[in-house]
Parts: C-alpha cells; structure tokens; sequence
C-alpha cells in the first residue's frame, strides 16, 4: 500500500530532536513588516536576519518547525550546487559562476557562524568525502577536483583507491575526494536551534497556520483558517509544499520523495571502524547513496528516491539492501528507524531565488544542497529587503523552465528520464 510521507514515520531525528517550545496557531489579526511562510532552515534564517535588522517578522508554519526537508535530511554542509557549476557558467558566464561558488563556501561558513553565535546543538562534525563507484565515475572526480582548483581555487584531497580503506571499510569505492571544510550536522536540531534564535530575536512564530492565499498589492493580505497577517512584504520560503501558493513556483519545481534509515547503535568501536575519521559521505552517482555516523553511534544510510511522492515499497528493506552492498558487514544489523520526506528539484538543479511581485520574495528549488545554502537564502533576501540586493540578484538571474508534460504528465516523464539515468551510473 502507498502512503504520503507524515510527520508520524518513524524519523530518527525527531526521536533525538532537543526539547523547543511550541508555538502557538495564529489567530485573528497580526500586523507584521514582513511574513515569511514555512518554518524550515530558509524560513527561520530569513526571519532571524530580519528580526536582527529591526523587522517585524511574522514566520506561519504550516505544520510544525523542521517539518519538511530541513527536519529529514542527511545533513550535509556542502558548498555548490546540485546543478554542479556547468549550468552556471552557461547562462551566466564564468565570472557569475564564481561568484556563486564563492556564496555557496560562504552558505558553509555562514551555518558554522550561526551554530556558534547561537549555542546551537547539533552534533556539527568536520569533513566530507565524495567517492566514485565506478572507474568513470572516478575520471570525472578527478576532473572536478582539477576544475574546482584550476577555477574556483578551493582545494580538495585526492583518495586512490587503496587510500580509501583507511577512510571507509568498505571495497565498494573505486576513489575519493575529501573535503575538510565541508561539515555534517543534526539537520532538524540545527533547524529548530535557529527558530528559536529568531524567537529570542522577535520573530512571532506560529505553527500549524497553513497559508490559504495572498492577496494586495502594496498591503498584502496572508490569510490562514483562523487568522490574517497583514504585511508590506512576504517571503515564501515553501520550496516543495509552494502548491496552490503560487501555481508558476510550483511547475518550475518537482517535489522528489527521498528516504533514509538509521541502524541500532553500533558501538563506538564499531562505527568507528566503519567509518574512522566521521565524515559524511556520497557518491557520485546521479542516484546517489550517502551516509554518516550518528552522534549514539549508528549508522544513517540514504539512497533511494520517488518521483511519485510515494512510497510503494518497503523502505527499511529496500534502503537496507543498498547499505549492505556498501559494508556487506552491517548484514546482521537491524534498522531501527526507517522515513522519507519531500524535497524540490528544479529542471536545471539550480537554486530558484526571486520574485512573483515587487513585495513577494521567494526562495526555492534547493535540489538536494539546502542544508547550508537555505540558510544564506534568508540572509540574503533580508540584505534584499533591506536595500541591498546585488547578491540575491545575482540567483535571481538564474533562468528556469517548468516541468515539461503539465500537471499529470510531468511525473512520468521525468521517471523515464530517471530510468536512463541509473543505467547510467551502471557504467
């Protein structure tokens, strides 16, 4: 049987998410300077920046805070794009797309500024390691490492395969590249941490407040079931939930449904011996698997993807299968929390930062790279908000299409396109 991914699946993060205070539903009528919608990492920075500016912010959460992909990820802290920087320099040229990979190194330093300014506990550890599964996979690393080098000037170390095995135990891995600077986190305790930063700053927070619509030109109207924020400017930070917010948003994005599971602890001992040095890791498939250890010692293992926005299988199993074909000695272990969540892709997988109106902001299409970009996102729509918009323009450049086949066929098509893809990283 088919579901919908809910708060209530079995998450890992939730069952070690720290102890926050609600927030109340809205009801009746707020006057705001601003109103950000949805309470992830975009929608809380966004509201933090502001607040810190002297706004009055009104943030409306849907459901709870950390609900979404902000709350289920695999917490990677990594600079750049999904898109990978080809797109960029494509339609903006090489000086623009150094300029955004500059922004998406400073996404990072911005998170490990924010985690320290704000007492934020959220297991941050140091260190990514990319890896290639296949001989051509690890050709096209090389090449990365040389371009990011040659071009961007960020340096990265280069694993041969035999170098590996003191990195991670496993035989799968043909090379590697690490990066020191890119860090892992807690994805839902470091969201929540920042809500509350904006709390303490002023932000009036509500959760449980779906947004119906918005209506007014130089006064909008941001209605709710049982409320009304009335504000000279909004930030829709919905990313996969936008819906019926804005149709033209949400044919430029494609909600990807992506699943993780976490084992039983392992024991220090062991995970350690899995995975040494505690980074987190990815490889470089278009269907990619990632892991990383866990602050109690497990194992939390992601992989699988639907492009339905459904699951019609057994997770747990199916996630399991692809960790024991990385350490085939995990075989015996159980897993003992199994959820997905929903994510938003762009057709290009480049971030989608801009404007509906003169006073609707919008922040989107992260592709699977949030965990630090969604946070500089908010600083920078409140420098734009503020007067200063060079940076946020420079996103909001970005060219995106919609999803070709409309409404009902846009879904297959891109799964045809998918199958073509994991024949691809066969090779």
């Amino acid at each position: 049987m088919s579901s919908k991914f809910s708060a209530a699946d079995h998450n890992y993060y939730q069952a070690t998410a720290h102890s926050t205070p609600t927030h109340p539903v809205l009801h009746g009528d707020v006057m705001a300077d601003v109103c950000v919608t949805g309470g992830g990492i975009s929608g809380c920075s966004t509201a933090l920046h502001l607040a810190q500016r002297g706004y009055r912010v009104a943030l409306l959460e849907a459901q709870h805070i950390g609900f979404g992909a902000s709350g289920r990820s695999g917490g990677q802290l990594l600079p750049g794009y999904s898109s990978g920087q080809g797109p960029l320099e494509a339609q903006l040229g090489k000086h623009v797309a150094k300029q955004l990979w500059d922004l998406s190194v400073e996404a990072v330093q911005l998170t490990r500024q924010l985690i320290a300014e704000h007492h934020i506990d959220c297991d941050l550890q140091d260190g990514h390691l990319d890896v290639a599964v296949t001989p051509r996979r690890a050709i096209e690393l090389r090449q990365y490492q040389q371009e990011l080098l040659d071009r961007y000037a960020y340096p990265m170390q280069w694993l041969e395969r035999t170098e590996l095995r003191a990195w991670l135990s496993t035989d799968r891995y043909q090379a590697g590249l690490y990066d020191p600077q890119a860090p892992h986190a807690h994805p839902l305790n470091y969201t929540l941490g920042l809500a509350e930063a904006a709390s303490r700053a002023g932000v009036a927070i509500y959760e449980h407040s779906p947004v119906l619509d918005i209506h007014g030109q130089s006064t909008l109207s941001i209605r709710t079931a049982q409320g009304r924020v009335s504000a000279k400017q909004v930030v829709l930070c919905c990313n996969a939930y936008v819906g019926s917010l804005s149709r033209p948003l949400a044919q430029r994005i494609m909600p990807v449904g992506t699943y993780i599971v976490a084992t039983e602890p392992l024991g220090e001992e062991r995970i350690t011996a899995l995975i040494p040095h505690n980074v987190s890791v990815a490889d470089t498939n278009f269907i990619l698997d990632y892991f990383r250890r866990s602050a109690d010692h497990r194992l939390l293992f992601g992989g699988r993807v639907s492009y339905s926005g459904r699951d019609f299988g057994d997770t747990a199993a199916a996630t399991r299968k692809r960790m024991v074909q990385v350490f085939p000695q995990l075989s015996d272990t159980h897993i003992e929390y199994s959820w997905g969540g929903m994510l938003d892709i762009t057709l290009n997988r480049a971030p989608d930062f801009g404007r509906t109106q003169n006073n609707i902001y919008y922040l989107q299409g992260f592709s699977g790279h949030g965990m630090a970009l969604a946070g500089f996102a908010g600083k920078l729509v409140a420098e734009t908000i503020a007067g200063q918009s060079e940076r946020f323009d420079l996103y909001a450049r970005l060219q995106h299409r919609p999803f070709p086949g409309g409404r009902w066929l846009r879904t297959p098509a891109l799964v045809l396109a998918m199958l073509w893809y994991r024949l691809r990283d066969l090779v």
